[in-house]
């Protein structure tokens, strides 16, 4: 596997099993009048597409990132795509206190992909 494909790919698959997850984990929120259990069964079902991308993220992804880099990655993407999907599923707004929420996270990643002080 060529590096600059260790490098993107795990990127790709994780913004896809956040999308996954995301759904799994808020998707219902739209649909209060169904039953819990099916609620629950369907959201295993999606979480376990999430985990079949996921897994290989991390796998491929710790052939050039740290586990370290690789969660704080998978933080910021999770707070991106929830963004989106707030927005646009939810029809939530983004605050300016969840903006600087996400920007001082953000700046956590920033140290963690920093060459060491």
């Amino acid at each position: 596997m060529s590096r600059s494909y260790a490098y993107l790919l795990p990127v790709a698959l994780l913004i896809m099993s956040n999308i996954f997850m995301t759904f799994a984990w808020y998707g219902h929120l739209k649909f209060h009048g169904r039953p819990i259990i099916l609620i629950i069964l369907v959201s295993w079902g999606i979480a376990f597409f999430e985990y079949c991308l996921a897994v290989p993220a991390n796998r491929i992804g710790t052939q050039v990132y740290s586990t370290a880099e690789l969660k704080v990655m998978q933080e910021v993407i999770t707070l991106c795509v929830f963004a989106v999907f707030s927005v646009t599923y939810l029809g939530e707004r983004i605050t300016i206190n969840h903006a600087v929420g996400f920007a001082l996270i953000c700046t956590g990643a920033f140290f963690v992909f920093r060459a060491p002080l």
